[in-house]
């Protein structure tokens, strides 16, 4: 039987080898095509496919069963649960993939896309560019038609040349930049603000203006230190949590 291949992950030695599996996993579950295979390949042959222990894999299957993404039948294997919802909140650990798996499993539409001028605010991260190539992109539920959160991304214009739009429709700005276009990224920062919801946000999201949302701002940079993308995306109130997990040495 054919099974599902994952994406590929570079595995950072600083944060929990389980948590990066399983946020890589996570993403490449949630950003599946329609007709890819439910099935996942066996623990051994994920644990050498990540280059991870089978004990390390396990820790990682178990925390997406605990999220209904798979379930786990014993002879049979583990499948993808087709029905399963992702879940709500917003959850940062340090890694470019827990940012990727976050940002997937919706259904995307890209609204507008073309040259802007960069915004007072932003001229900080983008010193010289007058201009930078504007995305916007609303997210709706994945098993119905609520839309959940909208985005915009400000992008380096020689970057944004090589950028599929049929990609965007399917993976989140980060993986483009990353795995699409071979940005080598160095760092993300972030930040989370509550906010009221403005005419704008309030008229795609399909809530009352002044609604309460999340405001998620993150800044990506390459191993050059340049600012490539800055993402603001505004998140419904009503179906977003924000938690953030502090890792001890």
């Amino acid at each position: 039987m054919t099974t599902f291949a994952p994406d590929s992950l570079a595995l950072n030695r600083k944060l929990p080898l389980w948590y990066q599996v399983s946020q890589s996993l996570r993403a490449s579950i949630l950003g599946r095509g329609p007709d890819e295979p439910l099935r996942l390949p066996t623990e051994d042959r994920l644990a050498e496919h990540y280059g991870v222990s089978v004990l390390t894999m396990r820790q990682a299957l178990k925390e997406l069963e605990s999220e209904g993404l798979i379930s786990r039948h014993r002879r049979r294997g583990t499948f993808i649960e087709p029905s399963a919802r992702r879940g709500t909140p917003v959850r940062l650990l340090g890694s470019v993939d827990a940012i990727v798996a976050q940002q997937s499993g919706e259904r995307t539409t890209v609204l507008e896309h073309g040259p802007a001028p960069v915004p007072a605010e932003l001229a900080g991260y983008f010193p010289g560019l007058e201009e930078a190539a504007s995305y916007r992109r609303l997210r709706r539920d994945e098993h119905g038609d609520e839309p959940t959160n909208w985005a915009e991304n400000l992008v380096r214009p020689e970057l944004a040349a090589r950028i599929d739009l049929a990609d965007l429709a399917r993976w989140p700005m980060t993986k483009v930049l990353r795995d699409a276009v071979g940005v080598r990224i160095s760092r993300i920062t972030d930040t989370v603000e509550a906010r009221l919801a403005d005419p704008e946000t309030a008229r795609l999201l399909q809530i009352p203006l002044l609604s309460p949302i999340l405001h998620y701002t993150g800044v990506t940079y390459d191993e050059a230190g340049r600012v490539v993308d800055v993402a603001r995306i505004h998140y419904r109130g009503d179906r977003f949590s924000f938690s953030v997990t502090v890792d001890a040495d």
